[in-house]
């Protein structure tokens, strides 16, 4: 009973912190603040706060696949924070919200591999209803729902983000299964932060010359990022660690509402009853995923 309601509660602080730290990061993206910079400084500043966390660690006990997927999911989750910052400086919260619904699906097909978390016909019904529900929303853009829609930096961004973080939702589950919750938020926070720098200098960013431009009055966005990133990452591993990927990452699109709402009401993003429409089918087919927890 007490394990249900603490996941519960978990699932709930993480539908509500991803949309928020989107939000932060588009808004500091706005500021002139770097992608990469932002997604460095995020796994930094949480990477400080986890040595205290780590001190009672006994890391040399730990196995060599504890490692292995720490290594893998660190490169995963850079490039796709890396990615998902990119997109939202570009594009509409209100469109690559929903369009992380797919993240699920992309979960539940490398689940399969690693996991052998096999999806049933609920599991099907929700992978249709998802497609059919990101119809409505990328209908709402210029593009429409196209080949040309997918040519947009801000898309192919969320895209790949999407993709890289639900790799990096397995990798996850096996370092838990390798440790625990909360070791394997301490290995996300550095490992992420080790990449993440590395990423700058692969992209040849200036880093001197980019953290100048952070502004005295961007430090409050910065730390309230902060904040929901990190309790966005420890409620994750903490539902990982009681349910399957596949059904996790079913139940977090339920923030897909809370970034249509935020989309229109922070940033004037339009056509929202369409896109709350949308969203709303392929929280149906989370929902149907959901029942793969039955099968």
């Amino acid at each position: 009973m007490i394990e249900t309601v603490l996941t519960s509660i978990a699932v709930s602080v993480r539908i509500l912190s991803n949309p928020l730290a989107n939000v932060f990061q588009k808004q500091l993206t706005s500021k002139g603040n770097h992608p990469l910079l932002i997604n460095f400084l995020t796994y930094l500043l949480l990477s400080i706060v986890c040595i205290f966390i780590a001190i009672p660690v006994q890391w040399k006990n730990l196995a060599t696949q504890f490692w292995l997927y720490s290594i893998l999911g660190g490169i995963a989750g850079a490039l796709g924070n890396g990615f998902l910052v990119k997109a939202l400086q570009k594009g509409d919260l209100s469109v690559l919200g929903p369009i992380n619904s797919y993240k699920s699906v992309v979960g539940i097909i490398v689940g399969i591999f690693l996991l052998r978390e096999i999806p049933n016909l609920w599991g099907v019904l929700g992978i249709a209803l998802i497609v059919y529900g990101s119809y409505f929303v990328l209908d709402t853009t210029e593009e429409r729902f196209s080949v040309a829609l997918l040519k947009k930096d801000e898309i192919q961004y969320r895209i790949w983000a999407m993709i890289l973080t639900a790799i990096e939702a397995v990798f996850i589950k096996k370092i838990i299964l390798a440790s625990s919750s909360t070791i394997a938020f301490i290995s996300w926070c550095w490992f992420g932060a080790f990449f993440s720098f590395l990423f700058l200098f692969v992209y040849r960013l200036n880093f001197l010359k980019e953290i100048r431009k952070v502004k005295s009055a961007s430090f409050s966005r910065y730390m309230f990022l902060i904040l929901c990133i990190g309790l966005m990452q420890f409620t994750t591993n903490y539902t990982f660690a009681h349910m399957p990927v596949g059904y996790a990452l079913s139940l977090f699109q339920l923030s897909t509402i809370v970034s249509v709402i935020l989309g229109h009401r922070l940033f004037e993003e339009q056509d929202i009853r369409k896109k709350l429409f949308g969203s709303a089918i392929m929280i149906a087919g989370s929902i149907a995923i959901i029942l793969l927890k039955n099968d």
